[in-house]
């Protein structure tokens, strides 16, 4: 009898380091459940299950594993990976605004990591793996709510990780740094793009893929069975550099 693939969910899963995950994930053999608000167009795995629903929503979040325990009664690893960002100074960041980066990048955390967990613990423990961002230990003006939720998503992470011990549920987070994705365009021009990437000790920002093998490192049993509560950065060096060099 051929052994069943191993099972992942993921949040955020048609962003730029979302499908470098589900595709890396795919390739080495597990079965990928992906998330997300907007459509994620074709080349979804075949083998896997895509669901439109936008995690801030908490009856969203109900529906989505509802729709997990049609396919499975249970997950090897959890990838929260959803965010929102508004880049305003927080003067000029109303309170909705406010709540609605905290909906999306932390609380949804809480909630779906609570929803998660029967199916983490069915199996007999697992992996979660929150995506927080380097924003968390150093910061620009201008996106102090995004900030802010992924400092909160690092206390969460050490948290759950306590709880979820007795069951054999691992929790980390990472922190990616500058990435070619669309959140990090969509906001800078090419002038400040180089600027970002000279900051960082080799000289360049990241690539989807990179940030998508740390993930699956955090999600492999075979690879990390030993870290909990951990944050690992991946930047390329940035946040270990003096701003004054």
């Amino acid at each position: 009898m051929s052994e069943q693939p191993r099972i992942m969910l993921i949040t955020g899963a048609a962003g730029g380091i979302g499908r470098a995950t589900v595709n890396l994930f795919t390739r080495r053999g597990w079965q990928v459940i992906g998330v997300d608000r907007q459509p994620f167009g074709d080349g979804f795995p075949e083998n896997g299950k895509f669901i439109q629903a936008d995690v801030s929503n908490p009856a969203e979040l109900e529906s989505i594993f509802t729709a997990v325990k049609a396919t499975s009664d249970n997950l090897d690893a959890v990838v929260n990976n959803a965010a929102y960002q508004i880049v305003k100074p927080l003067l000029e960041t109303s309170a909705e605004e406010w709540d609605a980066v905290m909906a999306s990048n932390l609380r949804s955390v809480f909630l779906g990591s609570k929803l998660a967990y029967p199916f983490l613990k069915n199996k007999g423990g697992g992996a979660i793996v929150n995506v927080s961002s380097v924003h968390a230990i150093a910061t620009s003006p201008g996106i102090a709510s995004y900030a802010a939720s992924k400092g909160g998503l690092l206390a969460l992470t050490r948290s759950m990780a306590i709880e979820f011990a007795p069951d054999n549920i691992r929790v980390n987070a990472i922190l990616p740094g500058a990435v070619n994705t669309r959140m990090l365009t969509d906001h800078l021009d090419t002038i400040r793009l180089e600027n970002l990437a000279r900051r960082t000790v080799n000289g360049r920002i990241g690539l989807p893929e990179e940030i998508a093998h740390a993930i699956y490192f955090l999600a492999d049993e075979n690879q990390s069975s030993f870290i909990t509560g951990q944050s690992i950065v991946v930047d390329g060096g940035a946040t270990a550099k003096l701003s004054t060099e």
